[in-house]
């Protein structure tokens, strides 16, 4: 891993984001013989799937059956230092200046330096991601003890009283993890119907996972930082269940900010950056691959995002060189 020593070298292609599908792009990138940076603006790389996601099983990924956030990350890291890119991280990137006359190369502007680049490559996913709360309010206390909006040692849950709430495929996937290690799994949905996949479904409904839907949770009763009960509320009855439980994992979902990419000028559609399908935005230079862009049939899979890489790096270098390879390159050539 090379280390940024001067503001002033130009890279090829720059990738904003180091999440899966930003990784896979500097490999790719890489690949290509493309000088590559990456600016992430976590403390480490992995995105989304390192840091919500570390131990649940991922399961839509090619050739893999079922992997570990973590485990994902790793070999994604891994991969992409192959060719050495240069890697900035804790990094946020504030302001975007296009190329012009007097200054040929793009501009990235952070709290810490600027870069210089012929082309960047957006890979941002969703942007800043905060957990949806509880609709009560509880003992801030409890929160990273006994009340979990992340969780990344399955450990602590270990022939524990688990109690989930949700009904999307985060919620659907932490239930089937957790069976075979806690004592008990408790999943608490407001309809009563699931949102995941079928097949989660489908898993969840022969496992010995108790279900509790329509219902949704109105108080948690503690001792310090331990949950000792949650009430739950079947919807609009005077029906209430007291579980006992000792952990509470809350899968709402997240709610994402993409609010900073909006004042760069960007075309937005459905709350995305608007793409061709060279996985070009309406900036010159400028690209976006994952679950930052959208197209017509675009469909939000980490697998999808490892096929945008390729199509954005190739067009990236045929924007700076118009006389570059347009063939893809295969990395068993």
């Amino acid at each position: 891993m090379q280390k940024d020593t001067s503001i002033k070298d130009i890279y090829d292609i720059t990738i904003i984001g180091g999440g899966p599908v930003g990784l896979f792009t500097a490999y790719y990138a890489g690949l290509r013989g493309a000088k590559t940076k990456l600016i992430e603006s976590l403390e480490e790389l992995g995105g989304q799937t390192l840091h919500l996601y570390s131990s649940k099983q991922i399961k839509d990924i090619p050739a893999i059956p079922v992997i570990s956030g973590t485990h994902l990350s790793q070999q994604l890291i891994q991969q992409a230092m192959t060719y050495q890119p240069t890697i900035c991280c804790h990094e946020t990137i504030e302001l975007l200046i296009e190329a012009n006359e007097e200054h040929p190369y793009i501009q990235l502007v952070s709290q810490k330096q600027a870069h210089y680049t012929k082309t960047v490559i957006l890979a941002t996913g969703n942007g800043a991601f905060n957990p949806r709360p509880l609709p009560f309010d509880y003992d801030q206390g409890i929160e990273g003890q006994s009340l979990h909006y992340f969780a990344d040692d399955l450990a602590i849950f270990k022939d524990k009283r688990v109690a989930i709430t949700g009904g999307g495929d985060s919620a659907l996937d932490w239930a089937l993890t957790l069976e075979p290690i806690a004592e008990e799994v408790n999943l608490i949905h407001r309809r009563k119907r699931f949102r995941g996949h079928e097949a989660s479904v489908e898993a969840l409904n022969k496992s010995n996972v108790h279900q509790f839907t329509p219902y949704i949770p109105v108080e948690i009763k503690n001792q310090g930082s331990q949950i000792k009960e949650l009430v739950i509320n079947e919807g609009r009855t005077d029906n209430y269940i007291h579980l006992a439980i000792d952990h509470l994992i809350v899968a709402f979902g997240f709610t994402s900010s993409i609010e900073a990419l909006k004042a760069w000028g960007l075309d937005f559609e459905r709350n995305a950056i608007a793409v061709s399908y060279r996985m070009e935005t309406s900036l010159a230079g400028v690209f976006a691959v994952g679950d930052c862009v959208y197209y017509p049939g675009k469909t939000k899979l980490i697998a999808t995002g490892f096929g945008e890489a390729p199509m954005a790096v190739n067009s990236a270098l045929i924007y700076i060189d118009p006389e570059a390879n347009t063939a893809p390159l295969h990395s068993n050539h």
